[in-house]
């Protein structure tokens, strides 16, 4: 007797049934959702990362690419890269919902070892991709979202049911785009072991001799492909990534000054109108908003 196979409304409701206000999951790289109303234009810097719309519009700029991202499609990124983004389509009797799902470059390399026969040459420059969900995707996202309830499981589970996502994720329009994470010489891994260094370095000062001796490239040739990757020069990534580091931390209790300071800034008045540029607040005011919006996740767990 033949199985059914889950469907996508029953994905959407493992999804709503575990979506957040804030995001957060107990699954390391895994975030699930939701957001009750159109949201103000929010800037973030996404890793390579998969992700699904269940619910709802978003309008994205990634890099220098528009996307639509609508109920029912998945984006695909494959480098740290740039993005502006804005929820469109919400309401509370119906939330955007969203699943974003981080991938390990090391796990993608490992299964294109694995594969036999053709493999599609990874397109040139190509940042981020957006496809219809591919049917097979449907059950282990199912099951990975479904963890959350079962935390003795997640250590043990999350990272397989993981690898799978990425397999079958190589089998689909996505694999091109995926598979080049595979290619340690190609630019777009080279730059990703300079964005990652900076990410994890946040308060250096940067090198950019360095950095371009990191990637094995030339200082003007490390520009050129940076750029390409990025859409950002070097100076200008590590800013961004500074100030999205300070907007995740300034939403607790810490003081403005502290929070400055420790992603690397040695001014405040610098901090200050670089942060007011970029997300169109003062830190204070931009703080005092964003503890406001997940007031909302405080009162529904209370209520759980």
């Amino acid at each position: 007797m033949a199985v059914s196979q889950p469907t996508f409304s029953d994905l959407l409701a493992v999804i709503e049934h575990h979506a957040r206000y804030d995001y957060v999951t107990p699954i390391p790289g895994l975030k699930v959702g939701r957001t009750d109303s159109p949201s103000e234009v929010g800037h973030s810097i996404y890793q390579p990362s998969f992700g699904l719309v269940g619910r709802g519009v978003k309008e994205m700029m990634v890099g220098e690419t528009p996307f639509h991202y609508a109920a029912g499609e998945s984006l695909l990124c494959a480098a740290d890269v740039p993005v502006t983004s804005q929820v469109t389509k919400a309401h509370p009797s119906s939330p955007y919902l969203a699943i974003h799902l981080e991938i390990d470059p090391a796990v993608v390399a490992d299964l294109v070892r694995e594969q036999s026969g053709h493999r599609a040459k990874p397109p040139e420059n190509q940042v981020a991709g957006k496809y219809t969900l591919d049917p097979d995707l449907i059950d282990p996202l199912i099951r990975l979202v479904s963890l959350i309830e079962r935390p003795r499981d997640i250590p043990v589970m999350a990272p397989l049911i993981q690898r799978e996502i990425v397999w079958r994720l190589l089998h689909t329009e996505h694999g091109p785009l995926l598979s080049q994470l595979a290619f340690a010489n190609g630019h777009a891994a080279r730059i990703g072991r300079t964005t990652a260094w900076i990410r994890e370095n946040i308060a250096d000062t940067l090198s950019i001799a360095d950095l371009a001796a990191q990637a094995n490239m030339s200082i003007p040739s490390f520009h050129r492909h940076f750029k390409a990757v990025t859409s950002l020069s070097p100076v200008q990534f590590q800013k961004r990534v500074r100030l999205q580091e300070a907007r995740r931390v300034l939403s607790g209790a810490n003081t403005i000054s502290a929070v400055a300071y420790d992603v690397g800034y040695e001014s405040i008045s610098q901090f200050n109108r670089d942060y007011r540029r970029l997300f169109n607040l003062t830190p204070s005011d931009d703080a005092a908003n964003l503890r406001a919006t997940l007031k909302p996740e405080a009162r529904r767990s209370t209520q759980q």
